[in-house]
């Protein structure tokens, strides 16, 4: 059983005019199944990352753990990723809470994850540049 209530409210795709957000709970399985999310986003990830992640890795498993000597690393950078996480605020200025921030995947994949638990990151959404997507060479 899930340990959150609302596990599929962390599942979502939406977009705007400059970007694709993609919820991070989301499976790279349930990605290739959903209808919305686009079409060459879903060839990269059957062509390009399936030699590197399980399908049923979540996008939130996959970049936790994620490093910058491996190709879906370069795949993520060349798609100009970001990542939307909430972490503990300050703890320098005795802060309490969590704030929200967004990361580029160079910076994400630069922190370990006993740097990313300490943080007390949650990796909440990925975000694609549309214009980085259009131009990917597939």
């Amino acid at each position: 059983m899930n340990s959150i209530v609302n596990e599929n409210d962390f599942k979502y795709y939406m977009q705007d005019i400059e970007r694709h957000y993609i919820g991070c709970r989301y499976s790279y399985e349930e990605i290739l199944n959903n209808e919305m999310v686009p079409f060459k986003f879903k060839t990269i990830i059957s062509r390009y990352l399936k030699t590197e992640v399980s399908y049923e890795t979540t996008l939130e498993s996959h970049f936790y753990y994620l490093t910058r000597d491996t190709e879906d690393y370069q795949i993520f950078r060349q798609l100009r990723a970001r990542i939307r996480v909430m972490q503990y605020k300050d703890p320098k200025k005795q802060e309490r809470g969590f704030c929200e921030k967004v990361y580029t995947i160079e910076q994400l994949a630069k922190l370990s994850p006993s740097e990313k638990e300490q943080m007390g990151m949650i990796i909440r959404e990925l975000i694609l540049s549309k214009l980085a997507l259009f131009g990917f060479q597939i």
